[in-house]
């Protein structure tokens, strides 16, 4: 069942989006660690990005991390049937396995991640900090 509450959805989009109404400083929304934690296995995603429908468990809030022969099999190409990630923030990393078959951790703990190669050095404070001159 998806919600229809256009106060409630606005408000939820700004803030995973970065710029919502957050009493503490430096909060960011991390996106993978609740796909693991209220869609583990990944069936919400699959039901609404059928691109993804052939990447199984909950290796499918993260694509972008599998191996390319993994990728293969599930009949993914990033950057044409499934885009690349804009950006991944640093703190997002010990969500996303990169290890072959990656398989699932318990409550989505899992290996080093690495941030596509245009954003390397670049967390996601930097889309969001006043200061551009970075």
């Amino acid at each position: 069942k998806v919600d229809y509450d256009v106060c409630s959805n606005y408000g939820n989009w700004l803030y995973s989006a970065g710029i919502g109404n957050d009493p503490r400083d430096n909060r960011k929304f991390n996106m993978i660690k609740q796909g693991l934690d209220y869609d583990g296995n990944g069936d919400y995603v699959r039901l609404w990005v059928p691109e993804l429908q052939g990447i199984k468990g909950a290796d499918i809030h993260s694509p972008w991390a599998l191996s390319s022969a993994a990728l293969s099999q599930a009949g993914v190409t990033l950057g044409e049937t499934y885009p690349q990630p804009v950006v991944t923030a640093p703190e997002w990393s010990r969500h996303i396995s990169h290890r072959p078959g990656g398989s699932p951790h318990p409550r989505g703990r899992r290996g080093p991640a690495q941030a596509p190669a245009q954003h390397k050095d670049r967390g996601i404070d930097f889309y969001f900090s006043r200061k551009k001159d970075v």
